[in-house]
């Protein structure tokens, strides 16, 4: 009996549906407790999602490749999912035309803070050379910072670690920091977050405020692309 019922368990997680329908099923039920809870930053649906997922595969000795076989399908999604992002931007933009040069320049300024602070304070802590590489990506988006990691010599998988956790951190956060030093614009609130913690940061600005989260989304996109640009010019002055 054990045996059939180990060559079942072993025939569904082969199945190419299995990643995929435990990432939803796993991610749906967070979503409905955080909604439940009123939105508790320490519940955020991510970060709940990850962690059982991990318990998860660890406690039924699941591969990862397996379980990615699935959950790939949702991988693919976060390209279309970032595109469509530009929707609640569009919306917007006669405010973002009439706040260019603010904007440009928290942006320039906010990409470079996150790229010095984060380098400077893990070297600080004693890092190597490939972890000070892969964690200056952080504040991009995860395919942004995978490909700028690999390119510039770090760690694809640790940059992606980085961002998850800058991401999670930010959404949980930036609202209480933003009320404890006096912002209150939803168009500030929404940009420093989009540029601190890209699409996951993005995603809860979309939940509380529908102008907040289109900020959030021109940030997101625009320091990813200007996080490619500065990071190779910056990391050799900082690793002197």
């Amino acid at each position: 009996m054990i045996e059939r019922l180990s060559a079942l368990w072993q025939t569904l997680v082969a199945l190419p549906l299995f990643g995929l329908t435990l990432t939803l099923a796993v991610y749906w039920l967070c979503d409905r407790l955080y909604r439940r809870m009123r939105y508790l930053p320490l519940l955020n649906p991510v970060l709940l999602s990850i962690v059982i997922v991990i318990g998860f595969l660890l406690a039924t000795d699941v591969s990862y490749p397996a379980y990615f076989n699935g959950a790939q399908f949702i991988h693919f999604l976060l390209g279309p999912a970032t595109v469509a992002l530009a929707i609640p931007l569009y919306s917007q933009f006669r405010k973002v035309r009439a706040l260019f040069l603010p904007l440009m320049l928290s942006l320039f300024i906010g990409s470079a803070v996150s790229i010095i602070s984060a380098v400077l304070l893990a070297r600080c802590m004693g890092a190597s050379v490939p972890t000070l590489l892969s964690i200056s990506t952080k504040a991009a988006t995860t395919p942004i910072a995978m490909g700028i990691a690999e390119h510039i010599g770090g760690i694809p998988s640790l940059a992606v670690g980085m961002v998850i956790i800058a991401g999670i951190s930010g959404a949980m956060g930036y609202r209480f920091l933003c009320k404890r030093i006096g912002v209150h614009d939803p168009v500030a609130q929404g940009f420093a977050v989009g540029l601190a913690a890209h699409g996951v940061g993005t995603a809860r600005a979309l939940q509380v405020d529908p102008q907040s989260g289109a900020f959030a989304a021109l940030a997101m996109s625009l320091n990813g692309l200007l996080t490619a640009l500065l990071a190779p010019l910056l990391l050799p002055w900082l690793l002197r």
